[in-house]
């Protein structure tokens, strides 16, 4: 078991034995660790705002306040990653630390699988600058690229020249005037940057692209990916 999943499963498990106390031994059992990696579970819990609580003694243990706590979130990856997009506008502002907060909190109520897709897409979204306006991405590409589906494309560029292409979809960059989306163009055989206000139309071929290790591609510029992590 990961991380990730542990620390989840050690909420739940606080709350489903709510009011009564776990000790740090019987934590550990359960999850095949030793204590010190459960008190350095349980405090990394407690710095992201979990409400879980110590009681000293031969009889004590930890307990949670199930009444302060989230039940499990139904958001999915993509909202989670909305989520970490908008908050990341927080970045040097007062409330930055504020919003890393929230969206710990956020992500340590998902489910698992949920939680571990949702970190898998945000790697995918990057920034050129701290400031972009704001812009609509057609749901039928922002599906593409949490899939990996294959889009066809028409497109016009800076110049005003229409094409049709298939593309594999990257990445979403944000600029400071405009979203773009950073795909491997089949026609170029070649990574390509589209700004997404020139698409005249997209759609879903419904054909799986290959996975393409976004970490490593050349992109053309310097870019600020965000995170989402528990």
């Amino acid at each position: 078991m990961n991380r990730t999943d542990r620390l989840y499963g050690i909420v739940e498990d606080l709350r489903a034995a709510a009011p009564l106390r776990r000790s740090a031994r019987q934590i550990a059992a359960r999850y095949e660790v030793s204590v010190r990696t459960i008190e350095r579970d349980i405090s990394a819990l407690q710095q992201v705002g979990v409400p879980i609580y110590a009681e000293p003694g031969r009889r004590g243990g930890y307990a949670i306040d199930p009444s302060r706590t989230l039940p499990p979130l139904n958001f999915t990856p993509a909202e989670a990653v909305a989520v970490s997009v908008a908050l990341r506008q927080a970045t040097g502002s007062p409330f930055a630390r504020a919003a890393d907060s929230a969206l710990r909190k956020i992500m340590a109520a998902m489910p698992s699988t949920d939680a571990l897709a949702a970190s898998e897409l945000a790697e995918r979204v990057g920034f050129l600058s701290s400031i972009t306006r704001p812009a609509a991405i057609p749901l039928i590409i922002e599906n593409a690229l949490a899939t990996r589906h294959v889009l066809r494309l028409s497109y016009v560029d800076k110049h005003g020249s229409p094409s049709e292409r298939e593309v594999e979809p990257v990445m979403f960059l944000a600029g400071d005037d405009a979203w773009y989306l950073v795909a491997w163009c089949r026609l170029r055989e070649d990574l390509r940057v589209f700004r997404l206000d020139r698409i005249l139309a997209s759609h879903d071929t419904g054909h799986s692209a290959p996975v393409r290790e976004h970490r490593e591609l050349p992109l053309p510029c310097s870019v600020t990916r965000i995170t989402v992590s528990a």
